[in-house]
């Protein structure tokens, strides 16, 4: 290999914060590692995103036990990718709920995923044998699911396809707090191998029409004013224009991926490479960036082996 993976050299444990963000509303964030989100309700609790593993999962039960003992009844899934989703046993929750494209591609591409990611992130896979095996929703939805945690209320939505075609949000009204999953990011980069770059500025114009007192990021730290959120939701749009447009023009002319790919460089290397995980994500956003621009509308599935090659051949000089 011309180089290492950037998130497999990336071995050093991240600071995990638990805040609160709202009443009984609480962000488990790690410096740019996936966040997960919880809602503490009159009865129960509903995690939102599981992370990679049971033990990972673990820590996250940890935490909320300091804060509450009431049990974990609903875990999320704000979309597919194995590091959102592998750890979800780990929560014993009665239900695992997640929208119906959620679970058509955990059935189309969950497997390769699951071995792509832990191979470029395997930080995120503590103690891996304790994972056992995809992770199956008990409950789906096609657009839009209401749960009462008692007199609680959260609704999850499919707000239009982004992050990946099956991306939800979870809204909890009573406070104005929106959990986003990977569909917003907080200066981490976005992971675009499955995203959908043209639908996505509009989903995220539908999150910002619910004007968020708050909103817990993907990844980043959470947004906790209103102008706060506006500002995290116009950087994620912005971030997708500065890796489509320069695949675009590449693709519209006939021009290899590897100009594709450093034409973005061009672009994005000065205002982005402090984003944790960019250089992780960069040759996967432009991969697909470009495969969209040429008209593919499904992402291809990645693999272990297609990402080796597509990191080999875009890393060599």
């Amino acid at each position: 290999m011309a180089k290492q993976f950037a998130s497999s050299m990336d071995l050093t444990e991240k600071t995990i914060s638990f805040e609160a963000i709202g009443r009984d509303l609480y962000a488990l964030t790690a410096q740019g590692d996936p966040n997960s989100g919880v809602i503490i309700g009159d009865d129960s609790v509903m995690v939102i995103d599981a992370q990679a593993t049971p033990a990972a999962a673990q820590e996250v039960v940890a935490h909320i036990r300091q804060v509450t003992d009431k049990p974990i009844k609903y875990v999320v899934l704000s979309h597919y990718h194995a590091v959102r989703v592998l750890g979800a046993s780990g929560f014993g929750a009665e239900q695992i709920i997640a929208s119906e494209k959620c679970r058509a591609m955990i059935a189309e591409r969950g497997a390769e995923d699951w071995q792509s990611e832990q191979q470029r992130m395997p930080r995120l896979f503590k103690q891996p044998e304790g994972i056992p095996g995809l992770t199956w929703p008990t409950l789906t939805f096609k657009q839009h699911m209401t749960v009462y945690l008692g007199k609680r209320r959260v609704d999850l939505m499919h707000l239009g396809r982004s992050h990946t075609a099956g991306d939800i949000v979870a809204w909890v009204a009573d406070a104005q707090v929106m959990f986003s999953g990977d569909g917003a990011e907080y200066k981490s980069a976005c992971y675009c191998g499955d995203a959908h770059f043209t639908d996505w500025p509009a989903t995220l114009d539908r999150m910002a029409a619910f004007n968020p007192a708050a909103l817990v990021p993907g990844r980043g730290a959470p947004l906790e004013t209103r102008d706060k959120v506006q500002e995290g939701l116009a950087l994620t749009r912005q971030f997708l224009v500065d890796h489509y447009q320069p695949a675009l023009a590449a693709a519209s002319r006939g021009a290899p991926l590897k100009e594709a790919f450093l034409a973005t460089r061009e672009i994005c290397d000065a205002k982005y490479r402090d984003y944790a995980i960019y250089e992780h994500c960069l040759p996967f956003n432009v991969a697909r960036a470009y495969d969209e621009a040429l008209g593919i509308d499904t992402p291809r599935i990645w693999t272990a082996a297609r990402d080796l090659e597509l990191w080999n051949a875009l890393q060599a000089s």
